[in-house]
């Protein structure tokens, strides 16, 4: 019942964050132009939600599989990330006021799923979906690299389940997000925090549309920033998760521009640069 309970109280605020953000973001022409040409844009991204929805499926049939390989052949990594670390975490703790726990626990459970689905939606209503494709296709190596080859070949139990100086401020204060959080990943698969390589990967590309969607990467920026921290305020990865996320980030989003550049080639390059011209337009820009 727990369960239920917060995916549906997920679901809500989620819902809540997106139609307020696309309603502060999203201009009738874009819209418009959007639902114009809606079955243009099915069709052209229709190759590309296919892999990413095969992708997902696989991976939740053989989630207990990739686990028990995991455990027979994965290394356990989090002495050696004890060792280089140390207490940061447990620091971090200390000097955080107590009464930032429910803002950061709301900031990773809520902030997280919001940043994700309110991205590409954005994204869908550019002239070009070029950067619809990017981002779908970094989100789609970041579970394949981290969630999948990185989760399997390492074994890491986070700070709160290594540490007895560092607790667990989430499950402490809101024990039924257990439930949620145990239903979408192992205990085990912090290394690196795939919380964080999402989140900066959708800070990068917000960046890279920030003259389209100025609100928009202010908006991300805040999020991502406060996801980041709280998967290390609330005990849950170390700060070598983070900075392993950040670079899984970086890569994947360089790595999804060569993809999508090498299947689309360069026709709808003038589109994306169109793109920039409109948000720079006084009548027309967001």
């Amino acid at each position: 019942m727990a369960l239920s309970s917060m995916l549906v109280v997920t679901v809500i605020a989620v819902a809540v964050g997106f139609v307020g953000t696309c309603t502060l973001c999203l201009d009738r022409r874009r819209v418009r132009h959007t639902v114009a040409a809606r079955r243009e844009r099915v069709r052209e991204l229709a190759p590309y939600v296919g892999a990413a929805g095969f992708f997902l499926l696989a991976k939740f049939l053989t989630s207990e599989y990739s686990v028990r390989l995991s455990q027979r052949i994965g290394w356990n990594i989090t002495d050696e990330i004890y060792a280089v670390e140390g207490e940061f975490v447990a620091v971090l703790q200390r000097v955080v006021p107590d009464v930032t726990v429910e803002v950061f626990s709301a900031l990773y459970m809520f902030g997280f799923p919001y940043l994700l689905a309110t991205a590409p939606i954005l994204y869908v209503t550019m002239s070009s979906l070029r950067r619809f494709k990017e981002l779908l296709v970094a989100y789609l190596l970041n579970y394949v690299v981290g969630g999948v080859a990185l989760y399997t070949l390492f074994i890491a139990y986070g700070p709160r389940n290594h540490l007895d100086s560092v607790e667990g401020l989430m499950y402490d204060f809101y024990p039924q997000t257990q439930d949620l959080t145990a239903a979408i990943a192992d205990n085990t698969n912090v290394f690196p925090s795939l919380h964080t390589s999402l989140s900066v990967v959708v800070l990068l590309f917000a960046w890279r549309t920030r003259r389209e969607f100025p609100k928009w990467f202010v908006l991300a920026a805040i999020v991502a920033s406060g996801v980041v921290f709280s998967t290390m305020y609330l005990g849950i990865h170390w700060a070598i998760d983070v900075g392993a996320g950040i670079v899984l980030a970086l890569w994947s989003v360089a790595a999804a521009e060569y993809i999508v550049g090498s299947i689309e080639g360069e026709r709808d390059r003038r589109s994306v640069e169109r793109d920039g011209e409109l948000a720079t337009d006084p009548e027309t820009g967001d």
